[in-house]
């Protein structure tokens, strides 16, 4: 049964399950966010997405892309303490990435031209996108969260190269600053191995059952690769990860047919 709530003033109805975030993008209401993307769990890292929802007589401030949808609620995304907090969320950022131009864009589409805070001149805006895509979709873990407070930062392992990684590129897809490059890094690094299988990222991905790569990881070179990008409109890991889910929530009768046929 959908659930009926206000946003800005709409009535909206959304499913079980959903977000905040996700039921206001589909009334066509404009909520920004950093850290979130569809097909990855939300984390709540960047707070842009922070919304006023009041329930019953309580009014409280959430991220709205980790708050799911109940019957009732009022939700307010342009709020007076909405607006003044997000602006200073960008400040932030904008000073972490001064450099960084869709942070620039973010800022200035909020007003926000200037900050008061002593730039950092970092590349990174910690969103956590890349970290939870190579764990949650391609389930590689070849980069995490290192450090703590002012010193966290996101790598591999104690900085060396990760011989988790696949080169799949996911991590620079889903990255908004632009400053991750494994797939270009890892590539340049096999390339040098001498006399090594070439197994195709899609192999290693578990897409296709056996194909070698016959491009030395330039996949840009790669038909397969174009193809491939093409037929699924996003990165390929995305829609494999959609499908497996769909399998799994499957009835258990049509998953064991599943798993019978590919024998």
């Amino acid at each position: 049964m959908a659930i009926t709530l206000e946003i800005d003033g709409q009535k909206v109805q959304a499913e079980p399950g959903t977000t905040v975030l996700e039921a206001a993008q589909r009334a066509g209401i404009r909520v920004p966010s950093l850290c979130h993307m569809d097909g990855i769990e939300p984390y709540g890292a960047c707070r842009l997405c922070t919304v006023q929802i009041t329930e019953g007589d309580r009014t409280t401030l959430q991220a709205s892309c980790c708050y799911q949808v109940k019957e009732g609620l009022v939700v307010q995304t342009d709020a007076p303490r909405v607006i003044r907090g997000r602006r200073v969320l960008l400040e932030l950022l904008l000073a972490r990435c001064s450099e960084v131009p869709a942070i620039r864009e973010l800022a200035e589409e909020w007003g926000v031209c200037d900050t008061r805070f002593t730039p950092a001149g970092e590349d990174c805006a910690l969103c956590g996108l890349c970290v939870r895509a190579c764990a949650q979709l391609v389930g590689a873990e070849a980069i995490a969260f290192s450090g703590r407070g002012t010193g966290r930062t996101v790598g591999t392992p104690f900085g060396f190269p990760s011989d988790r990684c696949l080169a799949c590129g996911v991590c620079t897809y889903v990255c908004p600053t632009g400053r991750l490059q494994m797939e270009a890094e890892m590539a340049a690094r096999l390339r040098k191995q001498v006399g090594a299988e070439r197994k195709c990222r899609y192999m290693l991905m578990g897409m296709v059952s056996d194909k070698l790569c016959p491009n030395n990881y330039d996949c840009q070179r790669c038909g397969f690769d174009q193809s491939t990008e093409l037929r699924f409109g996003t990165h390929p890991v995305f829609a494999v990860a959609a499908t497996n889910r769909r399998a799994d929530s499957a009835p258990h009768y049509i998953r064991e047919t599943r798993g019978n046929n590919s024998e």
